[in-house]
C-alpha cells in the first residue's frame, strides 16, 4: 500500500475547488493519505472560509502527522526553509510518495527518491496508478 504524503499546495487546490481531479487521492483502497499540520496551515492560509470548510471535510481522510526535526533530511538535499519541515514529516511519516505540484522547489526533484520518499506531482502519481490497475 502507498501511504502519500500531501504538500499544501495538493491540499489548497483539492479544497479551493469542489471539482478538482486530486479528489481522485482520496478514498483509494491502494494509498493512505498523510500529511502534516504545517502543511494544512500553509494551507489553509490562503482559502476562502467556504473552501476551510471543504478542507475540513477532505482532512477527515488524511492522517496529520507530527513534525519531524530537520535532521532526517540528507545533508545533499538543499531545500528553501518553507519546504524543509514538507519532506522532513514525509519521511518521518514513512511515506512513499510526496505528492506536490511545487515545480518550483520540488520540480527538479520529480521522479526521484529523497531520503527513501518518492517525489511526484499528482497527475504524474495518478497516472502511473491507474496503469497499475
Amino acid at each position: 500500500m502507498d501511504r502519500l504524503f500531501l504538500d499544501a499546495n495538493v491540499l489548497f487546490s483539492a479544497a479551493y475547488r469542489e471539482s478538482s481531479p486530486l479528489h481522485r487521492l482520496w478514498g483509494r483502497q491502494d494509498a493512505e493519505l498523510v500529511t502534516s499540520g504545517y502543511a494544512v496551515l500553509e494551507a489553509e492560509r490562503h482559502l476562502l472560509d467556504e473552501q476551510r470548510a471543504r478542507l475540513g471535510e477532505l482532512l477527515r481522510g488524511v492522517r496529520i502527522v507530527a513534525e519531524a526535526p530537520a535532521r532526517t533530511l540528507p545533508r545533499q538535499v538543499v531545500l528553501r526553509a518553507k519546504d524543509v519541515p514538507i519532506l522532513a514529516a514525509a519521511v518521518a511519516a514513512g511515506a512513499t510518495h510526496l505528492i506536490t505540484g511545487d515545480r518550483r522547489d520540488f520540480g527538479p526533484h520529480f521522479g526521484e527518491k529523497l531520503a527513501g520518499v518518492l517525489v511526484v506531482p499528482p497527475r504524474d502519481y495518478l497516472s502511473a496508478t491507474r496503469r497499475r490497475r
